[in-house]
């Protein structure tokens, strides 16, 4: 009874989401197509009560019957007796992209609507067609220009946009957007999270120009299994049939010309022998070339191939051990997300430095330079939705987005050889809705993209000394992937950690996704003090003996690589408002845990050369 009343649930939600939404899915490769930066110095207003969305009686002006009276009009006064109670140019300036609670200290704690404005001009020409793209804003988004409201997206990571071909003008032009990020039951994540919850436009806004049928999307990868078979397939933001398509890769002297069905769409499988295939050893990135008569898209992609074998992972067919840390999208040494190529660059050295071959991207969608970043410097990737402890199960508003959310990154990300997991969720407890939403998202993974590994952070419950992984969710994804504190939330003393064993349901390869414990940098004692960095050298040494007793253990993701803000964590001394599990400290130091777990990495590296 219940999941059928979920999927009528489901149905009906679907055909409201997409209201709430902009463009079901997002343009591919965006920064390959001809655009104009809109990032730089946008003027905000900080809104509590939302007195630029709302009229006094609490409707909304974007609702009412002339459609103005928000802050979205950006007036100016024209004549002195006119009532104006905002100001945009005279009002204080932030980066974008950038979060607010980093930019100001008035915001550092803030959550709440926060409109922010950005003026630009634009040529706009006939024929053409213009949209307005955002990387990522979180969370709730609406989006006004020249104060016509273009529509609203919610999810804060992964990237949206806007048609805005019949609203640009010749000329100075003022895009507005109202942005929330308070948290939320029924969204996604929730109200509880462990991280911190940064607002505002928080990744690139670019003015996107394309032809009248141009490319939206296209993917490009080997076929599950095998090593010399490729899929190909091209979709027009139109159902314009008979359009030219070029596939071209010089370096192996491909090139191939198709042309689009009625429904606007490109779909070929064929054989290229002599393909270097891509791996953390030899990141091997093709230079790839799509055109039409009007459009010229170049992108870099690899191949591989990644699929489960009883309890191995194979790697273009090769059993390989998955040397992995998580990240947060955080910088640790400037606040707030990181910033750009420099900051995404130092995380991804660092878990190179440990001799990482894989990185847990948590909890949410990073930054799609992130993901390139992985597949220019060899690092294979698990990439995450926000569907995070206790979600709304039944309500079906709240499926929509996470299943929007999972859309969304994988439709940006498909063609990124260093993706090799999709995962739909982290530690969600057990429940019959639970099941089924999250069953739900692993067939809309699979639907979407049947060539990488589904899997989620599952949690272990404990009899005695067994560790037991008996999730009915097991059933439905490629790993056994688990997270465990023991030596810091359970288990006693690091020392005491290595008399408990593992019974798992699933003859599949074992991930540990999660385990770790908190230390700050510098505060040195014995292994038996917590918050020390020996209690937390002892913890990582007591877990490799404890974990490499599961004989299908084939990788780990320790939490985490560097400490990272919390508003969950408060103790004066040793947090204050830090998660200090980081292997590194918000200083950059190493501490000494790190390279604990970089000398068992160089043993799993020669174990598994």
């Amino acid at each position: 009874m219940l999941k059928t009343t979920y999927s009528a649930f489901l149905i009906c939600f679907s055909l409201l989401s997409s209201i709430s939404y902009g463009q079901v899915t997002a343009i591919q490769n965006i920064q390959g197509r001809k655009i104009q930066s809109l990032n730089g110095k946008w003027n905000y207003i900080i809104d509590p009560y939302e007195n630029g969305y709302y009229d006094y009686r609490h409707d909304p002006f974007d609702q009412s019957k002339t459609g103005t009276g928000g802050y979205f009009d950006d007036r100016v006064q024209k004549d002195k007796s006119e009532l104006i109670e905002y100001d945009f140019d005279h009002s204080p300036q932030m980066n974008v992209p950038g979060d607010w609670n980093s930019q100001s200290e008035k915001l550092e704690l803030y959550e709440g609507n926060v409109w922010l404005r950005k003026k630009f001009d634009a040529k706009p020409e006939k024929g053409k067609r213009y949209f307005v793209y955002f990387g990522a804003v979180n969370y709730e988004a609406h989006v006004y220009l020249n104060g016509k409201k273009l529509g609203v997206h919610k999810g804060g990571f992964t990237p949206f946009q806007f048609e805005v071909t019949n609203n640009l003008k010749a000329g100075e032009n003022s895009i507005v957007l109202k942005v929330d990020n308070i948290r939320k039951q029924d969204e996604i994540p929730t109200v509880n999270t462990d991280w911190w919850n940064y607002g505002g436009i928080t990744r690139d806004v670019f003015l996107a120009e394309f032809p009248e049928h141009f490319i939206s999307d296209y993917k490009l990868q080997l076929v599950k299994g095998n090593n010399n078979l490729l899929n190909f397939s091209v979709k027009l933001a139109d159902a314009t049939a008979g359009q030219e398509i070029t596939l071209s890769i010089p370096e192996l002297k491909l090139e191939k010309k198709y042309k689009t069905d009625g429904e606007g769409k490109v779909a070929d499988e064929f054989i290229w022998n002599n393909l270097s295939l891509w791996s953390p050893e030899t990141p091997k990135l093709y230079a790839v070339n799509i055109k039409t008569d009007k459009e010229n898209i170049n992108d870099k992609i690899g191949f591989r191939t990644i699929r489960v074998e009883g309890d191995s992972i194979l790697l273009n067919g090769k059993s390989v051990f998955l040397r992995g840390i998580s990240l947060h999208d955080e910088n640790p040494l400037l606040a707030g997300r990181l910033r750009g190529e420099g900051d995404m660059r130092m995380m991804l050295q660092w878990a190179k430095d440990m001799n990482c071959n894989y990185v847990r991207l948590a909890h949410y969608p990073h930054n799609e330079e992130m993901i390139r970043l992985a597949d220019e410097m060899g690092l294979l990737v698990w990439a995450e939705v926000p569907v995070y402890w206790t979600i709304s199960w039944t309500n079906p508003a709240t499926y929509a987005n996470a299943k929007q959310q999972l859309t969304d990154l994988i439709v940006r990300d498909k063609n990124r050889a260093s993706v090799i997991v999709w995962s739909i969720g982290n530690e969600t407890p057990l429940s019959d809705a639970r099941l089924s939403f999250m069953s739900n998202l692993a067939e809309t993974a699979r639907s979407l993209d049947d060539t990488r590994l589904v899997a989620a952070a599952l949690e272990v419950h404990r009899e005695g000394n067994n560790i037991i992984l008996n999730d009915p969710l097991g059933e439905k994804i490629d790993l056994v992937s688990f997270n465990e504190y023991a030596g810091w939330y359970w288990g006693g003393n690091p020392s005491e950690i290595t008399k408990y064993n593992f019974d798992i349901k699933y003859k599949k390869p074992v991930v540990i996704t999660e385990f770790g414990g908190d230390a700050l940098g510098g505060f040195h004692a014995d292994e038996n003090t917590r918050w020390s960095e020996e209690y937390q050298e002892a913890l990582y040494k007591n877990q490799i003996t404890m974990l490499t007793k599961i004989g299908a253990l084939r990788g780990m993701t320790p939490w985490i690589l560097t400490d990272f803000r919390s508003p969950r964590r408060q103790h004066p001394i040793y947090q204050n408002f830090w998660n200090r599990k980081g292997l590194i400290s918000e200083t950059g130091k190493k501490k000494k845990a790190f390279y604990v777990l970089k000398d068992f990495y160089d043993q799993m590296q020669l174990k598994y050369k």
